[in-house]
């Protein structure tokens, strides 16, 4: 059975884009619904800042089509301020107003800052939290970037608890592909240092390091994938997205190929 891979970027939400990814003169109240008629999903970054209204949330919905899914951040409060302390009042809310995208709605991404170490307190923390989020009813991903986390305990206790581990390109996640759900979650971050807007055309030839991800994501069993850009990966993640859609695609009519 084929796999459902989704693949976008980041956000929509780019000036830099218009006329190189955008029509020329497309105004920022038209990216999302034009970003939605090329690509089939997209991640939302604004939810790491606040918790949009419910009015924004049902305008997202609204202005893209029925096959289309969003992924989002959860809210830096919980993740970087409460550290997941006292935190399930904010769940509760970030996850009910989410709801509001019913079909649309992908995956919920936790981010964790790179200092958050794991400790035995913010372990015990994170055991409780795991067992209180309602994964059966939203994909949820996870994503540390500190190198602590990385023993198979935690891996155990995320697949326990139906929860994916995000597999990064970031320096502390290099080589970490442990597959926790039966979904994946990739995320394409670049590195911040190397590049800087405006974003207008890829920068980096990025073919062997996408070709390698993508022989990696054929590998997995999964019932359905979320792999999102950055424009600091190479410069331009609408032009990264359709390099690595090829690429994968090539993958796929040679297995194809094979199979016959």
């Amino acid at each position: 059975m084929p796999k459902a891979l989704y693949i976008g970027t980041s956000t929509w939400l780019q000036k830099d884009w218009v006329g190189n990814f955008y029509p020329p003169h497309t105004k920022p109240q038209d990216f999302l619904a034009e970003y939605a008629q090329r690509f089939p999903t997209v991640e939302i970054d604004s939810t790491f800042y606040a918790i949009p209204r419910k009015s924004v949330v049902e305008s997202w919905y609204n202005k893209t089509p029925s096959h289309f899914l969003f992924s989002a951040k959860f809210p830096q409060l919980i993740t970087h301020e409460k550290k997941l302390v006292n935190a399930l009042d904010d769940v509760k809310l970030f996850l009910d107003t989410m709801s509001l995208l019913k079909e649309k709605l992908g995956c919920l991404v936790l981010q964790f800052p790179p200092d958050y170490a794991a400790t035995p307190e913010s372990v015990e923390h994170m055991k409780h939290f795991l067992a209180a989020l309602p994964t059966k009813l939203f994909r949820i991903a996870l994503e540390v970037r500190h190198t602590s986390w990385l023993k198979e305990g935690f891996f155990a206790r995320l697949h326990q608890h139906h929860v994916a581990l995000v597999l990064t390109d970031q320096p502390a996640m290099k080589g970490v592909g442990v597959q926790t759900a039966s979904f994946i979650y990739v995320r394409w971050l670049g590195n911040r240092k190397l590049l800087s807007e405006p974003f207008t055309h890829l920068v980096f030839d990025k073919t062997a390091d996408m070709t390698a991800w993508a022989k990696f994501i054929h590998s997995l069993d999964f019932e359905i994938g979320f792999g999102y850009f950055n424009n600091h990966y190479a410069g331009h993640s609408p032009s990264s997205v359709q390099a690595f859609n090829a690429i994968y695609a090539s993958l796929s009519t040679q297995a194809t190929g094979r199979n016959t």
